[in-house]
């Protein structure tokens, strides 16, 4: 494969909105086994949220094609395919990464634990500022109590 090809190719990987109109594939081998990856991810996205017996299976599942993806992406980066086999990947990958976006966008959102966060950072914020200010330390010595 030609350098530019190869680069064209890691291009469209990596495009904003790659995975718009894309298609998870109906299976895919991942880390050695094969996967009904498109029925996988619409039998959990059926459920709204991941119930807890399945959050187990659906991590492990995330993880390996998250390694499933680096593995293909750098066989193209490496120069190791020809540009056909390279196609195949691009696709591939693609479909890895519309399942990906799938079943992230099942981790619920808890917005009064994340309110909570941003409040107690905030207030980081704000003493790391006033300590600034005052002239003292961020390891708060000098603060009277």
């Amino acid at each position: 494969m030609k350098e530019f090809q190869r680069k064209q190719l890691l291009e469209r990987v990596n495009r904003e909105g790659a995975t718009i109109g894309a298609t998870i594939p109906d299976e895919i081998e991942v880390q050695g086994e094969t996967l009904d990856l498109q029925e996988f991810v619409f039998e959990i996205k059926r459920r709204d949220t991941i119930p807890s017996g399945e959050r187990d299976r659906v991590d492990r599942a995330k993880r390996n094609l998250r390694r499933e993806r680096i593995e293909r992406l750098e066989k193209i980066e490496d120069d190791e395919v020809s540009y056909e086999e390279g196609e195949r990947l691009v696709e591939s990958i693609i479909g890895i990464d519309r399942a990906l976006n799938a079943l992230e966008q099942l981790e619920p959102v808890d917005l009064e634990q994340e309110a909570q966060v941003q409040e107690a950072a905030d207030k980081k914020r704000w003493m790391n500022f006033l300590n600034k200010a005052l002239g003292r330390d961020s390891d708060n010595k000098g603060i009277r109590r």
